[in-house]
């Protein structure tokens, strides 16, 4: 998926290797992965296919969104000839191709889908301009792969003031809340200051209760959100405003994929940067991530000096915009199929089509960044089968999966 503020072009260099909050960051070559990609379901063809998710149900289906607002359903048979329609929204969704930051962007299944049948979606609504949404779907009673389209109930509607940087992943954590990634609201250099506003969703990371409706709400605050009950000064005589109870995590340009470490919980987010800078973090609660004070690593406002600001939290690993211009996160690795990538993080950039796998030592602070030496392909997603094998997504449609081996994918 192509995000503002980025120049087309193939470019290759040293990665830059970071450590934890005040450590230095030196320059490493990339170590060559014996792992290569090749495409999933061949058979299979999609139109800007944007999530890869599966239901958690034991079914072992793979479902993907595609970005105009269809959803579609088959088995997980690398053979299969044929998927079929799980959900068509595409009259209620807005997608265009000269503001390809809107449409359906993000696709969930509620971890207890087996039971209560639902699901959720994040896209920009036909019904007003810029405008985001999430609404609870659930599944047809007579059919597990037909979706209800009369069944959506808004949960949180989300006015955007310009088109891009809708960020747009949605996701359940081991808590069984719902995590949100918005972006700060688009146009160039934050210019609305959401991204340091505790008063607004825009450049945060949400985290909301689902399963329970209170204060007027179609959902509830979880009650251990660090922002519940706090004031900020906004406004140009600095009066006290109440922070917004749904922001887990702030100070964020545009998320663009994040994801849950299966195995320990850890929630990853990879943030598109706007002139220099890629990075990933490691999402804490609570924590603020830097924009626009700083983009990644480094100062970003032209209104001070760069200055100590221990509160602001590091990425884990950053990238220069000589090496690539547009990340694309995905997931830790936990399938079987590839030992060689167990507890790795996938990730890629859009504009490049570089490959990587971070491992990240959290005990130490450190990363070592791995280069998948393959085919380079804009890269728009990365999703999980239900076995946890990875997989991500191009433009072109197709969907690709990694295997050992460095050969190019075809």
């Amino acid at each position: 998926m192509r995000r503002t503020g980025m120049i087309a072009g193939i470019l290759s260099a040293a990665v830059l290797m970071t450590g934890i909050a005040g450590s230095s960051a030196a320059t490493a070559e990339d170590v060559e992965l014996n792992v290569g990609t090749e495409p999933a379901f061949e058979n299979l063809t999609f139109e800007r296919p944007i999530v890869v998710t599966h239901a958690g149900d034991g079914t072992n289906r793979v479902f993907v969104a595609e970005q105009d607002g269809i959803i579609k359903v088959f088995p997980n048979a690398q053979d299969v000839e044929e998927a079929s329609v799980f959900l068509d929204i595409d009259e209620r969704c807005v997608y265009q191709d000269n503001q390809n930051e809107e449409g359906l962007l993000g696709f969930a299944f509620h971890p207890k889908f087996r039971e209560n049948g639902q699901f959720f979606l994040y896209y920009t609504t036909a019904t007003a301009e810029h405008t985001s949404v999430i609404s609870r779907f659930r599944v047809s009673k007579e059919n597990p792969n037909v979706a209800d389209p009369a069944s959506e109930e808004e949960i949180l509607r989300i006015p955007q003031p310009f088109w891009n940087h809708n960020g747009g992943t949605i996701c359940f954590g081991p808590d069984g809340y719902l995590y949100i990634g918005l972006g700060d609201g688009g146009s160039g250099n934050d210019p609305e200051g959401n991204g340091q506003n505790l008063t607004t969703l825009l450049g945060s990371i949400l985290r909301i209760d689902v399963d329970h409706k209170a204060d007027g709400k179609a959902y509830a605050i979880p009650k251990d959100n660090p922002f519940i009950g706090k004031t900020v000064p906004r406004g140009p005589r600095g009066q006290m405003v109440p922070a917004r109870p749904e922001i887990y995590a702030y100070g964020l340009r545009n998320v663009w994929r994040m994801s849950f470490d299966r195995a320990n919980g850890t929630l990853w987010a990879a943030d598109v940067g706007q002139n220099l800078w890629e990075e990933i973090n490691i999402v804490t609660r609570g924590g603020n991530y830097g924009w626009n004070i700083r983009e990644s690593k480094h100062w970003f406002r032209p209104d001070g000096n760069d200055v100590d600001r221990k509160d602001l939290i590091d990425p884990i690993h950053e990238y220069h915009h000589d090496i690539g211009k547009s990340i694309t996160g995905g997931h830790v690795y936990r399938g079987k199929l590839l030992p060689e990538l167990v507890g790795k993080y996938l990730y890629a950039d859009y504009v490049t089509g570089r490959l990587w796998a971070l491992e990240y030592d959290s005990d130490k602070g450190t990363v070592r960044n791995y280069s998948i030496q393959d085919k380079k392909m804009p890269v728009m997603s990365f999703g999980e089968d239900e076995a946890g094998e990875v997989y991500f997504t191009t433009t072109f449609g197709n969907l690709y999966r990694f295997r050992s081996g460095r050969e190019a994918a075809e």
